[in-house]
């Protein structure tokens, strides 16, 4: 069970982040903390939004998307619309690292073939890559060959 309340050095701790970060939030307007005098007191509420917060982080959303999540659950006690926008910020981002994938994939693909040839190349001159002329740039593969072969 979690504490009721919260000093900005108990919850960075529990949360793992600096009270620099929880200041930093503070100032966004993504967490309210209470005051008692000078010193912040953080509620389990603002704990739970930071977690929110962190998460949002760490999934790539903009400060601007946590915040406007974070709106629509104070504006909307059933969490429909929270959950809708939330649905199709999900479906974009999701999209979006689809996309990173197959670039990566193709890249890497690339890389390997690129990779097999040069080592095909080393071969068939009997070397293993580490020779001092391939360190130095000195043995061409096919791509450099037919770059100087258009110029």
């Amino acid at each position: 069970m979690h504490k009721e309340f919260y000093s900005i050095t108990e919850l960075s701790d529990d949360l793992g982040v600096s009270a620099r970060a929880l200041r930093f939030y503070e100032d966004k307007g993504l967490v309210t903390p209470q005051r008692a005098g000078t010193t912040r007191v953080y509620t389990r509420r603002d704990r739970a939004r930071m977690i929110l917060i962190l998460r949002g982080k760490r999934l790539g959303f903009t400060l601007r998307e946590v915040k406007e999540w974070l709106d629509l659950y104070d504006a909307d006690p059933d969490q429909v619309e929270q959950m809708s926008r939330l649905h199709n910020i999900l479906q974009e981002k999701i999209e979006a690292l689809e996309i990173q994938r197959d670039d990566l994939e193709k890249t890497l693909h690339e890389l390997r073939d690129m990779d097999a040839q040069v080592m095909d190349h080393l071969r068939n001159k009997g070397a293993d890559g580490s020779d001092p002329a391939c360190a130095a740039g000195t043995i061409q593969t096919s791509e450099t060959q037919a770059l100087k072969n258009t110029e």
